[in-house]
């Protein structure tokens, strides 16, 4: 196990709500004595999923106990199904039946949708107490764990009910990568593409050209993509924390992608595959409006097609994923807004798509359109 001095820190600097990501490998078992220089408070409930629990839950609660800390432990079932109401209702029990209090604080051990949830509960429980992501996902390390988006899903939406609630640290392991499946893996390299194409071409460029050593999990492929993956969403998350303006491009792929989950209903893909078909239909839109030029949308398609992602949404018919669309909690007035590319590694917000535009990209076509 590596020592703390060989972890790479990056800092997400928001003022009184600034912390750390700590990355590298065999974090977790230096989690107690990181927690404790926090100042957290005696008490905490770590909050896991039925699948990553008995691979790390017990490393992470002997690190936390070992540091002084009375640790209490629950488990959620798997999936994005279970990131609902009544999954955060559960949870506030747990909370009430460990007797937290307003010091205490949660631990958010595994993916995305236990951060989220985790996040959720722990803005709202007692108005709100402190949480520390601990992600063991390449999609949660990379993009869901830092930013303080929390929440969870209502059947005719995803993340339609939250709140904005940083964590006071994020510990990234890079070795529980080992362990995850090869289909959740390449899930997660969908936002790692993402985070090249709105911000970083060159970025984009690595992993164009570290393709095969991203797929073979590589250790340094995949540190080096990490910790650039969270460079980016760091930058983009302190200039807009809230998401009043430039914080809207980390949703490159996501107004798509997320109205395929609403209208499959959190089955068919992950939410890593949803995203990938997203970016693919909102590349095909930018390339209509005469934002993007064939040549890049030809380098994207090829490197997600390369990385084992799906980029075409059939059979979901465009109808259904109009209505879902329809709920986007990014559309203001009732008008979309679309996080779309200009460039590889540069992306704005365009509002007033035409609906022809948007059909035909979803259908995969590339008609000149205009705003």
């Amino acid at each position: 196990m590596p020592g703390e001095s060989e972890a790479l820190s990056l800092a997400v600097d928001l003022g009184e709500r600034s912390y750390e990501v700590v990355i590298g490998a065999g974090l977790l078992g230096e989690l107690g004595p990181r927690c404790r220089r926090l100042g957290l408070g005696p008490k905490a409930l770590v909050i896991t999923n039925e699948t990553v629990g008995p691979l790390y839950g017990e490393t992470v609660v002997q690190s936390l106990r070992e540091a002084g800390f009375e640790v209490h432990y629950t488990a959620i079932p798997d999936g994005e199904a279970y990131k609902s109401l009544e999954t955060a209702a559960a949870l506030y029990g747990a909370c009430i039946d460990a007797r937290l209090d307003r010091r205490s604080w949660l631990v958010a051990l595994g993916g995305g949708v236990v951060g989220d949830i985790a996040g959720f509960v722990a803005a709202t429980y007692m108005r709100g107490i402190d949480f520390v992501q601990v992600p063991t996902t390449l999609l949660a390390q990379v993009d869901s764990s830092v930013g303080g988006k929390t929440g969870v899903n209502h059947p005719r939406g995803k993340n339609l009910i939250g709140a904005f609630h940083q964590p006071r640290l994020v510990v990234a392991d890079v070795a529980t990568l080992a362990t995850l499946g090869a289909r959740e893996y390449r899930a997660g390299l969908a936002e790692v593409v993402k985070a090249g194409l709105i911000r970083d071409a060159a970025f984009f460029a690595f992993l164009e050209e570290n393709r095969r050593a991203l797929l073979d999990r590589e250790p340094a492929a995949v540190s080096e993509a990490v910790r650039r993956s969270v460079a980016i969403k760091a930058a983009v998350v302190q200039a807009d924390e809230r998401e009043a303006g430039e914080r809207a491009i980390l949703n490159f792929g996501h107004t798509v992608g997320h109205a395929l989950e609403a209208a499959t209903g959190y089955g068919r893909w992950l939410h890593g595959e949803a995203v990938a078909i997203g970016m693919a239909v909102e590349a095909r839109l930018s390339v209509s409006l005469g934002l993007l030029e064939e040549e890049a949308l030809a380098r994207i398609e090829a490197l997600l097609e390369g990385l084992g992602l799906p980029a075409s949404p059939e059979p979901v018919p465009y109808s259904a994923v109009r209505r879902a669309m329809d709920l986007d909690k990014k559309a203001v007035g009732g008008t979309l807004r679309f996080a779309l590319l200009d460039g590889i590694g540069s992306a704005r917000l365009v509002a007033g798509v035409s609906e022809d535009a948007l059909a035909a990209a979803y259908a995969g076509q590339r008609p000149v359109g205009t705003l």
